[in-house]
């Protein structure tokens, strides 16, 4: 039976954190209220600004990267301290930026609990007006591939906003430091067996700066796709 969802230390919120000074007291302070009991891990990523300051002020645990190593690795980072947590059942990644509403952590929690998902990716509906016109046509094609690939609708195969049980944050070792971890985190995760779905959440776009590179990270990612092209042609990776 799963340890309920408020148990202390049952969940861990890993967030990757770079410059966001701003919002980060405020994306932890929603995140404990969604979740209580919740550890709060922060990855700040060689930050130059109080990032860090203001997430142990705010409550958090928090690890530090002297400079700044890329999202990949600082989700890696997270992982690996919320597996070190006594009594983590289950491990949850969302940005720091308020870009994902931490009320929907509960929505793809329970998926879990109900031990009819393994790993849940967080959708954001592919809006006009609200996501930028070049995020949604990446995110859709992006999208479509690893759908195919894994036999599974992922409507949002880009979302860093997920929950996963212990298992596969502990199984699943995927490559790259940068954006493209995550794609990959995808397919290991399918061919690991482990079960995948998704949850639909609210679209936010309220203007922040993105760390994504556009060139340098598409490459990345579509070097993920390279990868496994073969199982993309063919189709699902298990049954």
């Amino acid at each position: 039976m799963s340890a309920p969802l408020t148990e202390p230390g049952a969940v861990a919120v890993v967030l990757p954190a770079y410059r966001a000074a701003r919002t980060i007291a405020d994306v932890i302070a929603r995140a404990r209220r969604a979740s209580p009991g919740a550890t709060v891990l922060v990855v700040d990523d060689g930050s130059d600004d109080d990032t860090a300051a203001r997430a142990l002020s705010a409550g958090a645990a928090v690890a530090s990267h002297e400079r700044n190593e890329g999202k990949g690795r600082s989700l890696r980072t997270g992982l690996e301290a919320a597996l070190a947590l006594e009594g983590m059942r289950y491990t949850v990644t969302l940005d720091a930026d308020g870009q994902h509403p931490p009320e929907a952590i509960p929505a793809l929690l329970a998926p879990l609990a109900a031990g009819s998902a393994d790993l849940v990716v967080g959708s954001r509906p592919r809006a006009r007006g609200v996501m930028p016109a070049s995020r949604r046509i990446s995110n859709w094609l992006s999208s479509a591939l690893v759908s195919r690939a894994l036999g599974v609708r992922v409507p949002d195969s880009q979302s860093g906003f997920r929950a996963m049980r212990r298992d596969v944050a502990a199984r699943v070792r995927a490559a790259g430091r940068r954006y493209e971890f995550e794609t990959e985190f995808l397919f290991q995760a399918a061919r690991a067996g482990f079960r995948i779905g998704a949850v639909e959440i609210p679209t936010v776009y309220r203007g922040e700066v993105s760390h994504f590179r556009h060139v340098a990270d598409t490459l990345r990612v579509t070097g993920v796709f390279l990868r496994h092209w073969r199982t993309i042609l063919a189709g699902p990776t298990h049954a």
